[in-house]
């Protein structure tokens, strides 16, 4: 349509004069200009909502992890569009600020609460009904948390998510708790070395697939590269963390079916993400202590989700800047050297 307005114009007519059709064809392609970056920032900040998932505000990395549900399930990346959408929405009307909606921070607690609908819950039309309503109140519930957590220094990352899931996930007669099955099992053999370390690298890749609810290592990979987009370290980051949480609990007495479906290692992952910042001593604490709580959950049959994650998140960040404010106590001033 934009194409036919300059023969339009060069072409007066009896309806409307030259001028005023001038006017009305610059006032269209506005309107369309405008039209467009709306559009485009809505896709923007969707996919940036499924990038900060793994606490990434990258788009490329979102569309690789909406590649990843589509490869596992595309109700699943379905799922992650409508609670993202439905988040965003809500938190326009809340009033959050307008960057952290086109930052994705508003959207991806939804999109979380919407992929563990159409994770438990077999029937399509209840598991829409529950993302659209638990998508929307992540996002409502978002700004008092993210306030209140504020003042105490601490990340709100998926505790929205938790909060909407849990409400409803013991109401389910249907769901199951997201939660590995621990056994004294050993590791079945897998014959020879390589084909070994193909078994356990695809279970480390799983376990960086289920930091979305996805499954398996190709999406795992999609998962991998969606965060190698953003951060080079950041991939590394998490991979480390899917291994060495992996490794744990299987030590500790996981299944082996676990460990394969990828349950032993998103938890590791998403710690390491979220500390990585402070070096490499503290990732591997946040990622220790999140396995670890993973296993008490699952020992006490309780749907953890994500909560290990963020309690060794908020653990170790806290246990950082102690340790950062005891330093720089003990450490005397330059005027007390000086003299």
């Amino acid at each position: 349509m934009l194409a036919l307005w300059p023969a339009v114009r060069l072409a007066p007519g009896p309806h409307l004069p030259v001028p005023a059709r001038y006017a009305f064809a610059m006032s269209a392609r506005f309107s369309a200009a405008a039209g467009a970056t709306a559009d485009t920032a809505a896709v923007g900040a969707l996919s940036r909502s499924l990038g900060q998932i793994v606490l990434q505000a990258h788009a490329g990395t979102g569309a690789c992890l909406l590649a990843a549900l589509a490869l596992t399930d595309r109700r699943l990346a379905f799922a992650a569009l409508l609670g993202a959408a439905a988040a965003n929405v809500c938190a326009v009307v809340a009033g959050h600020a307008e960057a952290a909606i086109r930052d994705g921070l508003a959207g991806y607690n939804g999109a979380l609460a919407a992929l563990a609908a159409f994770t438990f819950v077999g029937d399509a039309g209840t598991a829409a009904a529950l993302a659209l309503i638990a998508g929307g109140a992540s996002a409502w519930l978002a700004g008092p948390l993210n306030r209140r957590l504020a003042r105490a220094r601490l990340g709100l990352y998926s505790v929205p998510c938790l909060i909407a899931t849990w409400i409803w996930l013991p109401l389910h007669p249907g769901s199951a708790p997201v939660a590995s099955a621990i056994a004294a099992a050993p590791l079945a053999p897998h014959g020879t070395p390589l084909a070994a370390a193909a078994h356990a690298a695809a279970g480390v890749l799983s376990g960086l697939a289920q930091t979305t609810f996805a499954s398996g290592a190709v999406a795992g990979l999609c998962v991998l590269a969606g965060l190698a987009w953003s951060s080079r370290r950041a991939a590394a980051y998490a991979l480390g963390g899917a291994a060495l949480a992996s490794a744990l609990e299987l030590a500790c007495g996981a299944s082996p079916d676990a460990f394969t479906a990828g349950l032993a290692g998103f938890n590791g992952a998403l710690a390491a993400l979220a500390v990585c910042a402070l070096g490499t001593r503290a990732t591997i604490c946040a990622t220790m202590l999140a396995a670890a709580l993973h296993l008490a959950a699952v020992r006490c049959g309780l749907p953890a989700l994500t909560a290990p994650f963020v309690l060794a998140s908020w653990s170790v960040h806290a246990a950082a800047r102690r340790l950062r404010a005891r330093t720089a106590s003990s450490t005397p001033s330059e005027e007390s050297i000086v003299r």
